[in-house]
């Protein structure tokens, strides 16, 4: 018996105790015996929770710091990116790395962390990988030089992966469905945008006031006391008859789509930083491509061709609205992620304010962020998903759109950015728990882990193509307007001071970029997944 079939037997055993407890309930008035029965078993067994109240709640929010800590582990670096590398001695073309390392082995491993976490048992893999993430928080300070750091934080990125993807698994099998799974996904997709709010506040206000190397030691605490809470709340794996054999883990598609996507990220993330005319660029992504479609075909192979089970079954990309949520993921969190950082960009660069002062107008995003996570649980079970999709999608489209009109430059902050904010996190609150719970219900219980790792790998990778095509845009269109070719752009720096023409063009142009890939997901959502119903509470699978 394997592990997945544990869990199987697990739920099943647990639907027949809900069954038996039901059909004993007192009658309804007005009703006969049949009806009583089905109305006590769509309310009662899908509500009953798996733990006490108290439990469940330390559950979802122990769960939920995976997210939480890796958008926060990039925002806060972005903003302090600067006063790292006047302390490393870190040229600004190379400080990028910073947060690329991170990002780098992050969406990388997804995939293979989370097969990892559906053989192994996904509690043990979230709690070494939470502990593996407090060390890698707390050591990078302590380092003098440049690559030491890179490599801690590549290293750090390693151990977020292994949360990542188990998280979804461990609310998908723990919660039965019903409004309190409903809850805890919404509760789960609120972790990043409140991570990055939380980045940018912690990251702005402890550069200002404290050293720069508290922001990692404040990682290092949040992420040790969920350590203690994940081994304290996270529910033991029932005991499995027989051991897990490492033949059941692909290790070929592993290293094929790790190195593959290693090879791709990497090669897009140095385009901006030694020209995109450099002939070992285009010669990476060729092959990094290449080796994606080979792991493509050898997963095909795997499970048409042999017992062996692959990495990823490329049978569930059948289902035609699962495909295309994994498309709206990788367009949505692309626009919102550049939305993000352009908005940084056009407060502190284009504007010239300060750490502080940028810090201070995200600060609606993340007060928008905490109340929309809690009206999108009660929603999930009462609102066809297709609508929150759409209206995901149109609030990033909405918040693109202000930054890029041409509005006066000394337009006031609440009239296009206040609003921006506010669209902005209401889309990402919403569309992060649609889509994952969506996930959760469409692959079987044996695959939650993969099938997070993959939806999150898909927002992951979607972000860092993105803000490549973003950040060539921007630079092309800066060299323009300065007349001068990209490559000195890329090498010398932009030399641009506030309020400078050239920069304000540049980023209205890449907002309208933005404003193009959200629309774009609306596309994907009207066209393709229309008609998916209610996925919240028992709503169709």
């Amino acid at each position: 018996m394997s592990k997945a079939d544990g869990y199987v037997a697990g739920g099943a055993e647990k639907e027949i105790e809900d069954l038996e407890r039901v059909v004993t309930a007192p009658q309804l008035p007005g009703l006969g015996e049949d009806e009583n029965t089905v109305v006590r078993v769509a309310t009662g067994a899908s509500e009953r929770l798996p733990f006490s109240k108290a439990r469940c709640v330390a559950l979802v929010i122990t769960i939920a710091t995976a997210p939480f800590l890796s958008t926060m582990a990039v925002q806060a670096s972005v903003i302090i990116l600067p006063t790292i590398g006047e302390e490393l001695d870190i040229p600004t073309s190379r400080q990028q790395w910073i947060v690329s390392a991170f990002n780098l082995t992050f969406g990388c491993f997804l995939l293979l962390w989370g097969r990892l976490a559906d053989v192994y048992g996904r509690r043990m893999i979230f709690i070494w990988g939470s502990v593996a993430f407090t060390i890698t928080s707390i050591v990078p300070p302590f380092i003098p030089n440049e690559i030491g750091f890179n490599i801690f934080r590549g290293l750090q990125g390693l151990a977020a992966a292994a949360m990542a993807p188990t998280a979804l698994g461990i609310l998908g099998v723990t919660f039965p469905p019903g409004r309190t799974k409903d809850i805890a996904f919404g509760c789960f997709g609120a972790g990043a945008p409140l991570g990055g709010i939380t980045g940018n506040i912690f990251g702005g206000v402890i550069g200002e006031y404290l050293n720069w190397k508290w922001v990692f030691w404040i990682f290092a605490i949040i992420s040790g006391i969920s350590t203690i809470a994940s081994y304290l709340v996270i529910p033991l794996p029932p005991p499995q008859p027989e051991p897990i054999m490492r033949n059941t883990i692909d290790w070929i598609g592993g290293t094929l789509i790790t190195v593959g996507l290693v090879v791709l990220l990497f090669a897009l993330t140095e385009g901006n930083v030694v020209g995109w005319s450099t002939p070992w660029i285009p010669i990476l992504i060729v092959f990094s491509i290449l080796v994606v479609v080979a792991f493509g075909f050898w997963q095909h192979y795997l499970e048409t061709k042999t017992q062996k089970r692959p990495l990823m079954k490329m049978s569930i990309f059948k289902n035609g609205k699962f495909t295309a949520a994994n498309v709206v993921m990788a367009l949505f969190f692309s626009s919102f992620n550049n939305y993000l950082i352009f908005a940084t960009y056009w407060f502190q660069d284009f504007q010239g304010l300060s750490v502080i002062q940028t810090t201070l107008r995200f600060i609606p995003n993340g007060i928008t962020g905490i109340l929309v996570a809690l009206i999108t649980g009660q929603l999930l079970s009462r609102v066809p998903a297709d609508i929150i999709l759409t209206f995901s999608t149109i609030c990033i489209s909405t918040s693109s759109l202000l930054f890029a009109i041409p509005i006066p430059v000394h337009t006031t902050y609440w009239a296009y950015g206040f609003p921006a904010m506010v669209l902005s996190v209401c889309g990402a609150d919403t569309i992060f728990p649609v889509l994952t719970l969506f996930v959760a219900k469409t692959l079987p219980p044996e695959d939650a882990s993969l099938g997070g790792a993959l939806i999150t790998a898909v927002g992951q990778i979607g972000r860092a193509i993105g803000l490549a095509i973003a950040t060539a845009l921007q630079t092309a269109v800066i060299a323009r307007e300065k007349g001068v070719h990209v490559d000195k752009i890329g090498s010398e720096g932009h030399g641009l001071k506030p309020w400078d023409n050239a920069l304000k063009v540049g980023i209205r142009d890449t907002a309208w970029f933005n404003f193009g890939m959200s629309l774009a997901s609306t596309m994907v959502v009207v066209l393709f997944i229309r008609g998916i119903g209610i996925i919240g509470g028992r709503g169709k699978r």
